[in-house]
């Protein structure tokens, strides 16, 4: 081949290749808004595939009458509840508002343990005793705080707004997924047959699709049960915007953070305002549920498994803080494969050795 070939062949497959390029960046830009929603639809479709098919099989395994019962019920699975909080949030917000502006407002004075609490107990007792006294002098002074918690707060709303469209979207596209499954599972198996060999490809979606579910029972599944388990007591115990602190609870445990964090804030409120005697059943609940964890994750995360389940969790909550939620799946997925790749390299250098 001489020079003239060369440079010629060179220049054509370098614009092949860059054709190549601005096709794959142009799909890569169009897909990008529905990558979380389609993400989402994936782990939920997963995470739920058997209860669907417990579901069809009631439903004399009428598939597309599944999926579409299916997708309704998760909907209101997602709405029901969030109307529910909603209502709590902005029905305590009316009366907190109206009797502000009526002057009828009253903040019970602190108790003395506040005091006690580390670190921002002085500070916290200092202002709680104050807005008692006077809450409007209290407002006015914490004027420019007063006023970036509000702004907080509606983008807060704003964002949980959006979140809450985007799973509507993700339950539609599990819906569709669940009614596919057959044909969405070969496909997982030829990317990662591709990706690494004919044996291990079925072995690698198989161990995606069980750390997902493993995920979703042992990290999410416990923390709607504690977040559930803590509107349960506020409820009881009438704690205003229960609605609120459940959101909290609920972050606080996807985190892996005790939920005794928030709770201890609403105990020491209950502590306030309620006797002594429902204020500390109230309070043997909340450590109850808080703690609640240390024997329902062993049930849930890494069930039936091979891949320990210190490498799921670590996944998860390394994932968490790279990526949000999302990262809970994705992080334990890829530590449970990067585990099992190096497990079966480790065994290969022990054959050939």
């Amino acid at each position: 081949m001489n020079s003239s070939d060369f440079t010629k062949n060179s220049i054509e497959a370098a614009v092949r290749l860059g054709l190549l390029l601005l096709l794959a960046t142009w799909c890569f830009k169009i897909i990008t808004p529905f990558i979380v929603p389609v993400m989402w639809g994936v782990i939920i479709a997963v995470a739920s595939y058997p209860l669907f098919l417990k579901l069809k099989s009631l439903l004399g395994g009428n598939n597309k009458l599944a999926s579409t019962v299916y997708t309704l019920l998760t909907l209101t699975l997602l709405i029901t509840p969030t109307v529910m909080v909603s209502n709590s949030i902005i029905d305590s917000s009316s009366i907190i508002s109206e009797r502000y502006e009526s002057g009828t407002l009253d903040i019970p004075p602190p108790n003395e343990s506040v005091k006690e609490w580390p670190l921002i107990g002085e500070k916290t007792h200092a202002v709680w005793l104050q807005a008692s006294v006077n809450l409007e002098t209290t407002l006015k002074k914490y004027d420019t705080e007063t006023k970036n918690v509000g702004k907080a707060i509606v983008a807060g709303a704003a964002g949980a707004a959006g979140t809450i469209l985007q799973f509507v979207l993700s339950i539609i596209i599990s819906g569709i997924l669940v009614a596919n499954a057959s044909g969405a599972y070969d496909i997982t198996v030829k990317i990662f047959t591709r990706l690494t060999s004919a044996e291990a490809g079925m072995s690698f979606a198989n161990l995606s699709r069980d750390t997902i579910r493993s995920v979703a029972q042992g990290v999410l599944g416990v923390a709607m049960i504690q977040a559930v388990l803590s509107a349960l007591g506020m409820m009881v115990m009438d704690v205003p915007a229960w609605g609120l602190w459940t959101l909290a609870v609920l972050v606080v445990a996807i985190a892996q953070i005790p939920p005794i964090v928030i709770l201890g804030f609403v105990s020491a409120y209950v502590f306030s305002v309620a006797e002594t005697t429902p204020a500390v059943i109230f309070l043997i609940y909340c450590i109850v549920v808080s703690s609640s964890d240390a024997f329902l994750k062993p049930l849930f995360l890494g069930r039936g498994m091979s891949t320990p389940m210190l490498v799921i969790l670590l996944g998860a909550i390394g994932g968490m803080m790279m990526s949000g939620i999302i990262g809970l799946f994705v992080g334990a997925i890829i530590l449970a494969l990067g585990y099992e790749l190096f497990m079966a390299w480790l065994d290969k250098t022990e054959v050939a050795s």
